[in-house]
């Protein structure tokens, strides 16, 4: 399965006082690997299509999975791959890996909207064929 590959690197303002990243921190990195999608595997910048395209596309539904701690220091792999492409929904999920280790697991789906009218409307056709490039297997776990 081809997955688009990205990096975050932890900072000490991202960690609490326990020394690890602080939870809300986590949907930062996801954002911003988002917008890396858009920017290096898409090929358009996620704020020029928001404000010159009135087009956005806004997270609906999350789901994480913390499975280790990520601390100050760490350099975070972000893998994604796309779970779902319906007419106007994209479903993504990104891995955070330190080394070997598989950090979080999150599962996003975000919708494609007309941001002046506040409505869902198809996805483009070049935006569906750069997503299928990296659509997981339906038989991938």
């Amino acid at each position: 399965m081809a997955a688009f590959k990205t990096s975050v690197s932890v900072r000490f303002g991202d960690v609490d006082p326990a020394g690890i990243v602080y939870f809300p921190r986590i949907y930062e990195y996801l954002h911003e690997a988002f917008e890396d999608v858009w920017e290096q595997h898409v090929g358009e910048r996620y704020y020029r299509m928001i404000l010159d395209e009135r087009r956005g596309f806004p997270l609906v539904h999350s789901e994480v999975d913390f499975m280790h701690p990520l601390r100050f220091g760490d350099d975070v792999r972000v893998h994604i791959t796309c779970t779902h492409l319906g007419r106007s929904s994209t479903g993504l999920r990104y891995r955070l890996y330190v080394g070997d280790t598989l950090c979080v697991e999150a599962q996003q789906t975000t919708a494609c909207v007309d941001l002046d009218a506040g409505k869902s409307i198809p996805m483009t056709d070049g935006h569906r064929a750069r997503f299928e490039a990296i659509l997981e297997d339906e038989n991938a776990s």
